[in-house]
């Protein structure tokens, strides 16, 4: 059975059990392996599946490209977002994702990869690798050395799923004004706000492309944070609402694609972002 793409068949419910294994949980963010980084969704579902040996997780993915909606053969595992948005796959064909500093490394100070080193040839007329000459490019390498001067740093789809040890981060990054996260695996605000209390500099955070749970109002403040881009999150107004005090001076709040449905203004929340633009497109009315 194709780990992504074929649905296991499944007559009845009897001792299907969720829970944890090999360091999964239901409810846990994740990458497919064997479908690249880009491909990222929540595990709704971790247990036998009738006819097939082993343990499955059940993932919802984001891109709604699976197999099911967490009904197969009129047995009702999970429940997913969308009619075709699951499929079950093997624990080992996913990723739980690596943390914010280990990103980071690996992103800045890995090593080239093969298609990297192609770009920097091209083919002479004899067929013979001839080497690109780029423009400043080793002062760039050395500057990306030297993380500590950086002040713009992107992981976009780079696994992080947990800060790690924050005391470092500062050290690190104590220049970073900009923060591209989108596409990331981060559970909750709190894990968010662990990494941007390390970053007193920070003023524009991306995390597009999260489901970033925003459930309680005990939540970090962002004192400098000026720009944050909510595309494709999945969050309600109400969400939103939640973040007006860990915000104080935001002037932009992005929240395309999130098909917000119902929009309140209250007269508390436009005095706390009196500031604020948001932006707001794709909406249903």
């Amino acid at each position: 059975m194709d780990a992504v793409a074929e649905d296991p068949p499944s007559k009845t419910a009897d001792g299907i059990t969720e829970g944890s294994h090999q360091g999964f949980e239901v409810g846990q963010r994740v990458q497919s392996i064997d479908k690249g980084p880009n491909k990222i969704g929540t595990i709704k579902y971790i247990g036998p599946v009738e006819g097939y040996q082993g343990i499955w997780a059940g993932v919802d993915w984001d891109d709604g490209d699976g197999r099911h909606n967490g009904t197969v053969n009129g047995v009702l595992y999970f429940d997913a977002d969308g009619e075709k948005s699951a499929s079950f796959v093997r624990l080992h064909s996913l990723s739980k994702g690596v943390t914010f500093l280990e990103a980071l490394f690996r992103r800045y100070r890995g090593n080239t990869t093969k298609e990297e080193q192609d770009e920097m040839y091209v083919l002479s007329a004899s067929q013979k690798r001839v080497a690109i000459e780029h423009v400043g490019v080793n002062k760039m390498q050395e500057k990306l050395m030297h993380l500590e001067n950086l002040f713009h740093v992107s992981l976009e789809y780079a696994g992080v799923s947990e800060p790690g040890p924050v005391h470092e981060i500062h050290g690190i990054l104590p220049k970073l004004e900009e923060l591209d996260l989108r596409g990331n695996l981060l559970p909750d605000w709190q894990a968010v706000g662990l990494i941007c209390e390390e970053l007193p500099a920070l003023q524009f955070l991306d995390l597009s492309y999260s489901r970033i749970r925003i459930s309680s109002d005990s939540l970090p403040i962002f004192y400098n944070l000026r720009t944050l881009v909510l595309n494709n999150c999945g969050i309600t107004w109400k969400q939103v609402e939640r973040l007006k005090k860990s915000l104080p001076v935001l002037e932009e709040l992005h929240l395309v694609g999130n098909r917000l449905r119902t929009i309140e203004v209250k007269t508390h929340l436009g005095a706390l972002f009196h500031h604020q633009v948001c932006l707001f497109k794709d909406l249903i009315p």
